[in-house]
């Protein structure tokens, strides 16, 4: 297992550091020491009854009856006297230094020992450490000394970047079949298309004779009703193991047959039944949030299935409604930032705990923000320009969660309301929006380090109501407002360059819709077309560089928010029922 160098030192509070210190100078100055635990020749002096405190191992050595009670010198093999010294400070200290040399000797000696508030330290630090690189050896060492929750992590980790981690991992072709299969088959395995499970498999491009067996096995974990034809017919039956092997003929049949039925019609409840069609979970969750529909604002909350390719109300109870506001994932919470709910222009902040479904107020800014412009960036969320029902505004603001604070920070070099802003790479991007009296084709930049606004190349359009977003590398500006016709046309700006490309136009034309990337697409969601609010969804990627129709919210509205929510815990809560009983990964 690969993991960092940086140590931690974590100390429980089960006893107070008046008491730690007074035990611990008894030891060190051999004050009424009642026994002496000897390892590989070196000798530790210490208080039966604090090792008894710390270590259920203790206690059973001491007290049991076949025991001596004169006896005063104890023999412990199977650990080093490092390892030893480190369990005996413990004792006395509830404290332990864990370090990337140790961190495995460490948990296994504390195993040994019963030592649990060592074993929970070495696991804490263990899962901080996980990665690509060392995820399935974490998973496998936390299984051998049933580390449940570190286990959980370490395998919730390999399901969530099961792609990334085949392409950089040593580790994944030391996988057994049965670790294997068990990943492979969970419906949270976090993959787009289903051809990335099959072209991960090493058994199948690596011909082991030993595995020949093995190969319908694997071919029915993977969910080959979900691939393209063309993929199927090329890779998967044109593949020599999959020839060669007679048990793979009905599998392969099956999943032709799958593969038809799904070209044919949309999924259905039969095709989430059925595992070699059953969508996986996604990830990540597209929301759409308020907004302007009929003639008010809306409090409809819509998830966006990007799996099963459907939206999902999720609206929860005593929700107000709100449009011309600002959305914001963070730290587990979605921030709803402003606003208006045609009475009032609000300065106030609401956040949404994905995993409970409530609301709860939270620090309000220091102004009144309508059309406003938001985005998140080193945890913090900032809060731009907008309408306060007054004046269109170039004041900004900082909310720290941690604080539950807002901080103003410089004022913008324009005053803007309807603009749109994002991040990329340490900096703060906005584009376009109305000053009360024309629609822009300004941008500007912000800076944290400095606090200071710089103006960046402007946009080939003037666009109010526009939607912004950081995607492959570049700021998208997408649809907008001329101050005559709501627009179809987008721009990408390359912030290395200080320059802007045209890029392939929207379906339809929109201003004022929500905008968020999700599984490598750039997604609109609703809006204004100039005569009358929208549900049409479209989404662009950059692979292709076209846009695509997505499936339609429940609604017409504009003037909503979106925000995208990765590996939220309680996720079948945002999808929809794949009819079948989830399989979770380790978590049930």
């Amino acid at each position: 297992m690969d993991t960092s160098n940086s140590p931690r030192c974590i100390t429980e509070e089960n006893m107070s550091t008046m008491t730690c210190t007074f035990f611990n100078e008894l030891r060190l100055t051999g004050k009424l020491c009642d026994v002496v635990i000897s390892v590989c020749g070196t000798e530790f002096n210490a208080h039966k009854i604090i090792l008894c405190g710390c270590s259920s191992y203790f206690r059973a050595l001491f007290t049991s009856v076949w025991n001596n009670t004169e006896k005063r010198v104890y023999n412990i093999p199977g650990v080093t006297s490092d390892t030893m010294r480190l369990i005996i400070d413990y004792a006395y200290t509830r404290s332990v230094p864990v370090t990337e040399e140790k961190v495995e000797e460490l948990l296994v000696a504390a195993d040994q020992f019963c030592v649990l508030g060592i074993v929970r330290s070495c696991c804490d630090f263990l899962e901080a450490q996980i990665c690509l690189e060392n995820c399935i050896g974490i998973c496998k060492f936390a299984d051998i000394y049933f580390c449940p929750d570190l286990q959980r992590q370490a395998f919730l980790f390999i399901l969530h970047n099961f792609k990334e981690m085949v392409a950089s991992s040593e580790e994944f072709v030391e996988l057994s079949l049965e670790q294997l299969c068990e990943i492979i088959e969970k419906d949270d395995l976090n993959v787009k298309q289903e051809d990335t499970v099959f072209g991960g498999h090493p058994h199948l491009d690596h011909p082991l004779p030993r595995t020949q067996a093995h190969i319908p096995l694997l071919l029915s974990k993977v969910r080959l009703g979900l691939m393209s034809a063309d993929y199927f017919m090329s890779n998967v039956i044109n593949n020599a193991l999959v020839k060669e092997n007679d048990n793979c003929k009905p599998i392969v049949i099956k999943a032709l047959k799958a593969i038809t039925n799904l070209n044919r019609i949309r999924p259905s409840k039969s095709s989430f039944r059925n595992t070699l069609t059953r969508p996986r979970l996604p990830y990540g969750i597209l929301f759409a949030i308020g907004g302007w529909s009929g003639g008010s604002p809306t409090n409809i909350i819509e998830a966006y299935d990007t799996r099963a390719d459907c939206w999902v109300k999720v609206t929860p109870e005593e929700d107000s409604p709100r449009a011309y506001h600002g959305l914001a994932y963070l730290n587990g919470f979605v921030y709803c930032v402003g606003g208006f709910d045609s009475i009032d222009y609000f300065n106030n902040v609401r956040k949404f705990n994905v995993v409970t479904r409530t609301w709860h107020e939270v620090g309000p800014m220091y102004s009144q923000r309508c059309y406003v412009s938001v985005t998140v960036m080193d945890g913090c969320i900032y809060a731009l320009g907008g309408f306060d029902g007054h004046a269109r505004l170039n004041t900004a603001e900082r909310f720290e969660p941690e604080s539950n604070q807002w901080t103003r920070i410089a004022p913008m070099a324009e005053h803007r309301s309807d603009a749109s802003a994002t991040t990329l790479h340490g900096k703060l991007y906005i584009c376009g929006g109305f000053n009360g009296n024309e629609c822009l084709s300004s941008a500007e930049s912000y800076s944290p380090q400095t606090n200071q606004w710089s103006l960046i190349s402007p946009m080939g359009s003037r666009r109010s109501g526009v939607g912004v977003i950081a995607y492959a590398e570049h700021i998208y500006v997408v649809g907008g407002f001329d101050g005559v016709n709501r627009l179809r046309t987008v721009e990408a700006y390359n912030p290395q360059t200080d320059t802007w490309r045209v890029v392939p136009p929207m379906c339809i034309s929109r201003s004022n819709f929500g905008i968020e990337v999700v599984d490598d697409l750039l997604f609109v969601v609703g809006g204004f077309n100039g005569l009358t609010t929208t549900y049409n969804v479209e989404c662009y990627d950059v692979k292709t560089n076209k846009w695509y129709n997505a499936p339609d919210i429940s609604i017409f509205r504009s003037a909503l928010s979106c925000c995208v929510a990765h590996g939220l815990p309680n996720m079948i809560e945002y999808i929809v029922s794949r009819d079948t009983q989830q399989q979770h990964s380790k978590e049930s």
